[in-house]
């Protein structure tokens, strides 16, 4: 990669150091060459600066007239509004920069973990990240855990220290916290001095020179470390000067194959450091060409060998993103890998692997009507999208996020993104029975941007319950419901309980009706025994001497299995029970099939009101991924939930899990109370083990 770019930003600071080329009368920013592409996340804690700091490229390269407001919902990248009204990102949205005649995708993604779905997403966009850090806050322990899984992809980074004008702000302590959490590799490469930044390397404005030579020292030896020439450390020692043009070089290198993390300082409200953070992007960042593709398969799941970034090569590309726009209908973000995506040309789209929160698996040939470059919400037509770049299509009848979109005489799959489980129910109704059937319509179509959200029909219940990431995600979903004309109301979560047998009874049912003409007449007795946890259900016929036929003592079992769907006592299904059909009487008339299974109903209720009957509640088995300093309060909270701690294992140096067996009742805002126990670093998963008695 060249360093031109850099070497030109080392000789002077401010805004002519990098004169961007303006984008001409708004027109759409396209590029024809992977290689001067650059697609870059913006990553980092909710209020670090990022939508801010989009703003302040947008502005100085002229793509704005000039920066919006988050308070009053003017910024590019927040036009969503739940964003709007929760004053911070809820998903992700691509801003492009001209810079040079290089095209920078900036993808800012939202910082809060109930977001962490777009997250991954704008990550899956993305050939590098830049870590926002605040230079008057912390940084949260989601970033910390974010940084450690781009290292385990070697996903380039750079870090931005933002809000340098901020009455509090502290560089150097904002660089000590970023290499106490990300590692000794994140080193300064400018200083902010008096009226902007100074260059480490190649010093220059008014940054004290003191100052400048403690940072050099430990730069240049980053830079060293990482070289491929291994003769520059004995270079360095024996007190040689060293070239800057080479060290320039060298650093531009391991920038972007993901082994040395510089950090920018800047303010988005004053634009310093900007020319120096656009050139880092320009000339150290890596182009699509320098990254893999996901891996790919047939259809049928067989593989395929591995794809290029190649404008000519088949169409590869990926939803990243979703909406619904009343005008233009669904609209889809999508990463092109390879291939070339064209206007008025035939498309694949498959969908894979998310059957079990409601996304059924799919495949449909569609037609591309209309591309757009995205600039926020904004959408401008463009003709053609090739390999390594980002655009928009609208008017795609089946497309979700996540979907793979090929050319439709050689369809394929990409392999997709991890994407988390949500684990917070909320269950809600319409308000009226109009209202319901808007709600079944409207819930396909946000479920479909969506793949975070989990719709479900709760057979026991009959309750539809969203399951969310937590309550900022719950809101964004319930305030895009309603924002299609949906009035609903949320209602409490009914956990889904069992009905069992605690000891044995008999019952006895007579279903004898006589309204003149044809009668009913069914009469038959059972006795009721309950069993062990899990065993289900088992009918055992002892009729003697054939006073129930055969046909009839099947009847006799579908009533009793009709009316242990609808419960004996709370309304809940019954489960674990033997019971025996022990007698009877049937007559040659008015014995029917309906009338038995009334009389078995009727049997299996006149012995619940004889019996106890026993509550069971459901228990999930709970793994929780936690640092060690709070496996002890993680433990804790679990013995005040009912749960019992089953094991503890460490995680080799990233944590400890923590192993339990929870009710589930005790599960429905573990979500949200983990991350307040842990600090936002706690995550867990759970799976149904089974059902226990419910203890009162």
């Amino acid at each position: 990669m060249s360093a031109k770019g850099t070497r030109e930003t080392a000789k002077a600071t401010g805004s002519s150091a990098a004169e961007p080329r303006r984008s001409e009368n708004g027109a759409a920013l396209t590029a024809r060459n992977p290689a001067r592409i650059r697609n870059v996340a913006l990553v980092g804690h909710s209020g670090a600066g990022k939508s801010m700091l989009v703003e302040a490229l947008l502005a100085a390269t002229g793509a704005i007239s000039r920066m919006g407001s988050i308070t009053e919902g003017t910024t590019v990248s927040d036009s969503d509004p739940s964003a709007v009204h929760q004053q911070r990102s809820v998903s992700l949205s691509v801003a492009p920069i001209l810079v040079g005649d290089i095209k920078v995708n900036l993808i800012d993604t939202p910082g809060y973990t109930d977001f962490t779905g777009e997250l991954r997403a704008g990550l899956r966009a993305a050939d590098a990240a830049l870590f926002v850090v605040s230079a008057i806050d912390g940084i949260d322990g989601a970033t910390i855990a974010l940084w450690g899984e781009c290292e385990r992809v070697r996903l380039p980074r750079a870090v931005v220290v933002s809000k340098l004008d901020h009455p509090r702000a502290d560089f150097s302590a904002a660089v000590a916290r970023c290499q106490e959490a990300f590692g000794e590799s994140v080193l300064p490469l400018y200083l902010p001095d008096a009226d902007g930044v100074a260059g480490v390397l190649h010093g220059g404005g008014q940054a004290d020179d003191a100052v400048l030579e403690d940072a050099r020292g430990p730069l240049i030896e980053g830079i060293i470390a990482e070289s491929e020439d291994e003769t520059l450390m004995d270079r360095y020692l024996g007190g040689e000067e060293l070239p800057l043009g080479d060290l320039i070089e060298d650093l531009e290198k391991a920038v972007s194959r993901g082994s040395f993390f510089p950090v920018m300082p800047t303010s988005a409200e004053t634009g310093r450091g900007l020319p120096e953070l656009m050139a880092l992007l320009t000339d150290a960042l890596p182009s699509p060409l320098e990254r893999p593709a996901p891996p790919a398969m047939q259809l049928d799941g067989s593989s395929l060998k591995d794809l290029a970034c190649d404008p000519d090569g088949p169409l590869a590309a990926e939803v990243v993103r979703t909406t619904v726009d009343p005008f233009l209908g669904r609209v889809c973000l999508v990463r092109v890998f390879s291939g070339t995506l064209r206007e008025d040309s035939s498309i694949h789209i498959g969908g894979r692997g998310l059957a079990d929160r409601g996304h059924e698996d799919h495949d449909s040939d569609e037609r591309v009507t209309h591309l757009y470059s995205p600039v926020g919400s904004s959408l401008k037509p463009v003709r053609e999208c090739v390999a390594g770049d980002i655009c928009a299509i609208s008017k795609l009848a089946g497309a979700e996020t996540g979907d793979t979109v090929s050319d439709k005489e050689a369809p394929l799959l990409l392999e997709t993104w991890h994407i988390p489980e949500p684990l917070m129910p909320v269950a809600v109704e319409g308000a009226s029975r109009s209202d319901e059937d808007a709600l079944a319509k409207s819930i396909g179509k946000v479920a479909a941007a969506d793949p975070t959200l989990r719709v479900e029909r709760n057979q026991d219940t009959h309750q539809l319950v969203l399951w969310c990431m937590g309550e900022a995600h719950a809101e964004v979903v319930l305030d895009r419901l309603r924002g299609q004309g949906v009035k609903l109301q949320t209602v409490e979560v009914i956990t889904p309980l069992r009905e069992t047998f605690a000891g044995k009874a008999a019952g006895h049912g007579r279903h004898v009706k006589q309204s003149g003409g044809h009668g009913q007449f069914a009469i038959c007795d059972i006795e009721v025994e309950p069993l062990g946890r899990g065993e289900g259900f088992q009918f055992v016929d002892r009729i003697v001497g054939g006073v129930i036929p055969g046909t009839f003592v099947a009847s006799v079992e579908k009533g009793v299995r009709a009316q242990m769907l609808k419960g004996v006592a709370e309304g809940f299904p019954v489960v674990d029970i033997k019971v025996t059909l022990v007698g009877g009487k049937t007559h040659s008339v008015d014995s029917s099939d309906a009338a038995f299974q009334s009389a078995g109903a009727l049997a299996l209720r006149e012995a619940a009101a004889a019996a106890k009957i026993q509550l069971l509640e459901p228990v999930s088995r709970v793994v929780i991924s936690v640092p060690d300093e709070y496996v002890g309060t993680v433990m804790s909270d679990l013995s005040g939930r009912r749960g019992r701690v089953t094991g503890t294992d460490s995680g080799g140096g990233e944590g400890a899990e923590v192993s339990a067996e929870v009710p589930d009742q005790e599960l429905l805002r573990y979500a949200i109370e983990l991350r307040a126990l842990t600090a936002g670093t706690g995550r867990f998963r759970r799976e149904y083990l089974r059902h226990e008695p419910l203890a009162k």
